[in-house]
């Protein structure tokens, strides 16, 4: 599988997302080391994160190396990918596939700053030739 393929299979859950980031971040990790980063924080088991590698497997989202009596999880989707995947598919469900409608409902409820706007701003003269 390419590493930048969103098309993985099966849609990544909040809670699968959660170990993503963790791999995103540094690849070739265990499951207790996982677990060292987001048991805690979300009141999860070494169990648990188990469970949410096997579905990332089998979901087609990460690799797992054994290594010994291990496995080392490592993602074979770029974050960048699934961002922009899901990104899509938000402004597609949710506005139509206008990303103007997604921008202006932000903006109307208050959700962006004026830092955010100038943000914007400022990316759109990129944007533009």
């Amino acid at each position: 599988m390419n590493p930048s393929d969103d098309n993985s299979g099966e849609r990544i859950t909040e809670a699968e997302q959660a170990v993503m980031e963790v791999l995103w971040d540094r690849p070739r990790q265990t499951a207790a080391e996982v677990c060292e980063d987001v048991c805690t924080t979300r009141d999860w088991s070494l169990a648990t994160v188990k469970t949410l590698l096997s579905r990332l497997v089998q979901k087609g989202a990460l690799a797992a190396e054994p290594d010994g009596r291990r496995f080392l999880y490592t993602p074979l989707i770029a974050r960048e990918a699934y961002v922009g995947g899901e990104s899509r598919r938000l402004v597609e469900r949710l506005f139509g596939g206008r990303a103007a409608s997604l921008v202006a409902h932000l903006a109307e409820s208050e959700a962006l700053s004026a830092a955010d706007l100038d943000e914007i701003e400022a990316l759109l003269k990129e944007l533009r030739p």
